[in-house]
């Protein structure tokens, strides 16, 4: 009998183990972070998009490779989708979104653009924003995922935002080296992030084959208008 109960107490106790012990707080998630954001210059990687629509039950789904650089407080990015084909380009000054199979590029200005609705979700995404200072942070469900990365529910302080929450998963691993050696070792610590509009609509982004602080030159977030293509001008009556 003890043969047989000794194993059956020991596996008993293992079950119960992973939900506490090891296990980070929204606290310490939150700082790990922001402490890995503070050490981002740039960063580049592959990604794919899901965006799903409430209203109709249609999802779409995209794919490209992204690039960040934060340069004297200001977001430089570039998302070079492949499918569907367009480019969102901004130096920090200006955006770029450019549709080549319509011949056209549209133009607006950062500032407008990170003033407006969807400024919070976008410069955080960029390596610009503070979590603590920005948004109420909670855990999703027990707060891990299958690979055990931390999933945060983050809900803006701020009123008057084009979307409703924001979900991140935060790659286990950057906590866990946080917690051990008392600072962050991965300035880009989050594997995917949800956001979810005031309508119901959601858009899903999953990073992969992420390289930070390589080098990415700044001329890489200006774009060149082709030939012949129309340029709208702030299409959204920004400034």
């Amino acid at each position: 009998m003890l043969r047989f109960l000794l194993p059956c107490l020991v596996a008993a106790i293992m079950a119960m183990t992973p939900a506490f012990a090891g296990a980070a707080s929204v606290g310490e998630v939150v700082t790990a972070l922001e402490k890995g954001y503070d050490s981002l210059r740039d960063m580049q990687a592959s990604f794919s998009q899901r965006s799903e629509m409430a209203s109709v039950k249609r999802a779409q789904s995209g794919a490209g490779e992204v690039f960040i650089r934060k340069d004297k407080g200001a977001a430089m990015f570039r998302f070079n989708y492949t499918k569907p084909r367009q480019e969102i380009v901004s130096n920090g000054k200006t955006v770029w979104y450019y549709l080549p199979e319509n011949r056209q590029v549209m133009t607006m200005d950062a500032a407008s653009l990170f003033e407006g609705g969807g400024g919070v979700a976008l410069s955080y995404l960029t390596g610009m924003g503070e979590v603590s200072r920005d948004f109420t942070a909670r855990f999703v469900g027990n707060g891990q995922d299958g690979q055990g990365n931390y999933v945060l529910e983050l809900v803006p302080k701020k009123g008057g935002q084009a979307f409703q929450k924001l979900h991140l998963t935060v790659s286990g691993r950057a906590v866990e080296e946080y917690l051990a050696k008392g600072r962050a070792t991965v300035p880009f610590p989050i594997v995917s992030s949800v956001v979810f509009d005031q309508l119901g609509n959601r858009t899903t982004i999953v990073f992969s084959k992420v390289k930070v602080n390589r080098g990415v030159k700044a001329s890489l977030f200006t774009f060149n208008v082709p030939k012949g293509v129309e340029v709208i001008r702030n299409p959204m009556g920004g400034r």
